[in-house]
């Protein structure tokens, strides 16, 4: 009776694990993919950005991969019921949640000094506005509905031509005829996007950032499981093989 009754308790565990796994393979897919639209968003702005800020994505996208290919491996040790496959599958789980660990600590000292980074690189990039900083600017300024690092008159102060462009016009401002935005700042306030890109651009990592830590915070929970489940049936196995 014992013997049945231990026998149906690994049953149930080695198909709750098959059926975790199958959960986790689709989480990895789950990942990859919220990585790649995270990496596909910030990389719009890559010309004000350092490698630093793409890093996370990236991680998340190899960890969505190789989460799917341990995940497999992890049913196949379940199914098997082979105690090795099922610890190798634990400590790989136990791998990659230290190395997102790290990567969310990184991440974390890394933000600090997010702001004054992009700060800089946005001043930098003003003050030379050769054309592919001016087609950069262009395009973070059309996007965001921003101008200038802090203001529009970054600009003015910043810039070689004293001149703001056309993209930070409101749209139905723009005259085509001119080809940028010729009326003072004094006058035509409202013709002008008042906010600053730097707040913008951090505004933006930020939001992407919540998206990638609600990620990895959910997939750490079913490592976490998995790693449990993976260490209990491998130990039962065992177990019953030795008797």
């Amino acid at each position: 009776m014992n013997f049945k009754m231990r026998t149906c308790g690994m049953s149930l565990i080695k198909y709750i694990l098959f059926g975790f796994n199958i959960i986790f393979a689709i989480s990895g897919l789950g990942i990859l993919i919220a990585g790649a639209v995270v990496l596909a968003d910030v990389n719009q702005f890559s010309h004000f950005i350092e490698g630093r800020v793409t890093a996370p994505p990236i991680v998340l996208i190899i960890t969505g991969l190789v989460i799917f290919l341990i995940a497999s491996l992890g049913c196949f040790g379940a199914i098997k019921e082979s105690p090795t496959l099922l610890l190798t599958y634990a400590v790989l789980l136990a791998i990659i949640f230290i190395v997102e660990l790290a990567v969310g600590i990184a991440a974390a000292v890394f933000k600090s000094d997010l702001e004054m980074m992009i700060k800089n690189s946005l001043q930098e990039s003003i003050k030379r506005s050769n054309h592919e900083d001016m087609m950069a600017w262009d395009n973070v300024q059309r996007k965001l509905m921003c101008c200038g690092v802090d203001t529009p008159a970054d600009w003015r102060e910043l810039s070689a031509n004293k001149t703001l462009p056309p993209s930070c016009c409101r749209e139905k401002y723009i005259d085509e005829a001119v080809g940028h935005c010729t009326e003072s700042l004094a006058l035509g306030v409202d013709k002008y996007f008042q906010d600053g890109c730097v707040g913008k651009l951090r505004e933006r990592i930020d939001k992407n950032a919540v998206i990638l830590i609600g990620v990895g915070i959910g997939i750490a929970f079913i490592q976490i499981l998995g790693i449990i489940l993976a260490c209990y049936l491998a130990s039962t196995i065992r177990h019953e093989r030795m008797k």
